[in-house]
């Protein structure tokens, strides 16, 4: 009887552990994936102002990747196109603007990516 008690006691002990260990990896994707959000917005708010402060698409896309202080690890690639619309008297650019933010590779086990895209008119 006491071996068969051990004997379960062990198998529930060795679960709580994995089970802790997966609650942890979980925990630290979550973070991950914030701060990667957190990267792409702070590539496509560098680009409005670029945009609000007389930049072009043509700026933005020769950027091949920025790396943020704070923000370790990460690369953000910019994507950007502009049309330009008349209506009536007034002529108006939409710029269109897709940020990218990776950490690590894609075969990596630490890989977490995020994506933004937003348009403009200016």
């Amino acid at each position: 009887m006491a071996t068969f008690v051990l004997v379960v006691l062990g198998l529930l002990g060795a679960y709580m552990v994995r089970l802790s260990a997966h609650q942890i990896s979980t925990s630290i994707n979550a973070l991950q994936g914030a701060r990667a959000y957190q990267a792409a917005r702070a590539g496509i708010e560098w680009s409005i102002a670029r945009i609000a402060n007389g930049g072009s698409c043509t700026d933005l896309n020769t950027q091949t990747a920025m790396v943020f202080t704070g923000l370790d690890g990460f690369s953000v690639k910019i994507n950007c196109s502009s049309q330009t619309y008349s209506e009536a008297d007034k002529t108006v650019n939409v710029f269109r603007i897709n940020a990218l933010s990776q950490f690590g590779s894609y075969s990596d086990n630490d890989y977490v990516a995020r994506e933004i895209e937003t348009s403009i008119v200016n």
